[in-house]
This record gives structure tokens, sequence and C-alpha cells, in this order.
């Protein structure tokens, strides 16, 4: 079931058919984590996560997503707001909407990376890893670059 939240101009909404793919993959493919990403791999993310897009009006101007099984464990990834539309407040109140919604509730662990936003994240309340040793991690770095990616 499709949710809205309202701010003033602004509505968060978990509509995927709302999301602006072209809005998302112009931002990812040019964001540290994910340069050169092709859209058909944003779009089988976006199939395959719990999303809510950011809008002013029509336009879409943000974005999390969550890979999440709705009952242990969830990864919120792709977290964006345009250049154009931050300092107002959008990424927190996203980041407020995403951990307070009901079907994601109750959940034991909540991870994400970031390199430059723990800020925003611990206001939610996000914290470094308490227990690094038990975590492990297969990067691939550059996949979506020319030549790493098995889709080209």
């Amino acid at each position: 079931m499709t949710q809205e939240w309202r701010r003033g101009a602004y509505l968060i909404s978990t509509e995927k058919s709302r999301l602006d793919i072209q809005v998302i993959h112009n931002f990812l493919t040019h964001a540290y984590w994910s340069e050169g990403i092709p859209i058909e791999t944003v779009r089988r993310a976006l199939e395959h996560s719990f999303t809510f897009g950011v809008y002013h009006g029509e336009q879409q101007v943000g974005m999390a997503r969550v890979v999440t099984d709705f009952t242990t464990f969830a990864y919120i990834a792709d977290v964006f707001i345009l250049a154009s539309f931050r300092g107002q407040g959008l990424g927190i109140w996203l980041m407020e909407v995403v951990m307070a919604h009901p079907d994601l509730q109750g959940l034991r662990r909540w991870v994400l990376a970031t390199k430059d936003a723990h800020t925003l994240y611990q206001k939610v309340g996000f914290t470094p890893l308490q227990n690094p040793g038990r975590f492990m991690e297969k990067v691939v770095p550059d996949i979506y670059l020319k030549g790493n990616d098995p889709s080209q």
C-alpha cells in the first residue's frame, strides 16, 4: 500500500510508479558509490527495493532505497537530495520517515554505508559498528565503469 507524507510544498511517497528513473540514474551515475551505474541496474535495484521518493510538485528531488526482508534486517542505500534542494532539512525528514515507517518497525538490524553523511544518520540513531570484527564485505571497485560491468 502506498503511503505519503507532506511538508509544505514537498511530498515523500512510496509509490514506485512516481519514481523518475532519469533523475535517479543521473544522480547515481555521478555519485561516488555508483559512478557509471547502468540504467538497467538502477531499474532492477528499484524494482527489488522499498523506495521512498521525495518530490517538489511533480519533480523528483530525492530518494532513499531500503533493501529489507521487512522482518529482521534493512540496508539503506542510494539516499540523495538534489543539490539545488539541499539545506532545507529534506534529508533528515526523509530519513525520519524511512525509520518510522510502520512496515519497518521491529527490525533487529539496520545498516548503511556513507563516506560523508555521518552527522545526518546519527540524527536518526545510527552509530559506528559496535563490533566491526563481525562484519565482512566483498567489494568490486568500479564495477560499473567500462570493462568491469559484466552487462556491458
